[in-house]
């Protein structure tokens, strides 16, 4: 979706801040929603202007390459009891790279390794 222009953006802020309108007021007469008169308002007195932030890029994680896949074998391997938090954990000590639960679940099931303990033993 593309943003809305600086000259809309500027008109809403002022409709709010300088004509004194309400929110709804606002978000009704520029057929936008509540909540982005609230952000455009909340920008423009944090940062002094209105225009659109850049996108970001989204950080990958670091367990996609071969070798920290190998890392994560070997630390089921070696700790085959070890919880998702506690291999995170030690993936972390080892790379110094910190990952989310999440992430560690799905580099197991891209590697077709379970955490699902062995109760009968």
């Amino acid at each position: 979706m593309k943003a809305y222009s600086v000259d809309l953006r500027e008109k809403i802020v002022k409709a709010n801040l300088i004509e004194k309108n309400s929110i709804r007021q606002v978000s009704r007469r520029f057929s936008v929603s509540k909540s982005l008169v609230q952000k455009l308002v909340k920008q423009q007195k944090n940062e002094g202007h209105v225009e659109p932030k850049r996108p970001v890029k989204p950080q990958l994680s670091y367990l996609n390459n071969a070798e920290s896949q190998q890392q994560v074998k070997e630390l089921v391997a070696q700790h085959q009891d070890a919880t998702l938090a506690e291999l995170c954990e030690l993936f972390a000590e080892l790379t110094g790279n910190w990952v989310s639960a999440t992430a560690m679940w799905r580099c197991l099931q891209k590697l077709g390794l379970s955490r699902k303990k062995n109760t009968m033993q």
